[in-house]
């Protein structure tokens, strides 16, 4: 069983992937759009994605306010992730994602990764740490 980890952003979308036995979480890519309306080709890549990996379920990171208010990011993920739903057939379940961005930046630093090079990595880091965070508190089996 495979499950998908999400980080939904405006102009992309960071992508990781569970091992098979649902303990570990892998970065495996960032979906670039040019513009934060058009999903129609980021939904087709995650569609791949799923068929390729044959995966169980989505974890879709959920972008609340510090203070636990739900913001217009948050309403925009609640969006696509009906949208995901739909268009997949699988459920997705939303996980809290704050602070997701610094852990993500902070384990690139500790990694050696310079800082002009981030950013080409941040948000696929972003996606394994949402999804590590997910399978960390889950009972899957």
């Amino acid at each position: 069983m495979r499950i998908l980890g999400l980080d939904y952003g405006t102009k992309t979308v960071g992508v990781a992937l569970s091992d098979e036995l649902g303990i570990t979480a892998q970065p495996i890519m960032t979906i670039e759009r040019k513009s934060e309306n058009k999903l129609r080709k980021t939904l087709a890549k995650i569609e791949e994605i799923i068929d390729e990996y044959k995966v169980s379920f989505i974890v879709l990171g959920y972008p609340k306010n510090m203070n636990n208010t739900i913001g217009p990011r948050a309403l925009a993920t609640e969006a696509f992730k009906e949208q995901l739903e739909r268009r997949t057939g699988l459920e997705v379940i939303l996980q809290d994602e704050r602070l997701s961005t610094v852990e993500s930046e902070r384990i690139l630093m500790e990694s050696g990764v310079r800082r002009e090079n981030r950013k080409e990595y941040v948000d696929k880091m972003a996606a394994a740490v949402i999804l590590q965070s997910y399978l960390d508190q889950a009972d899957l089996f």
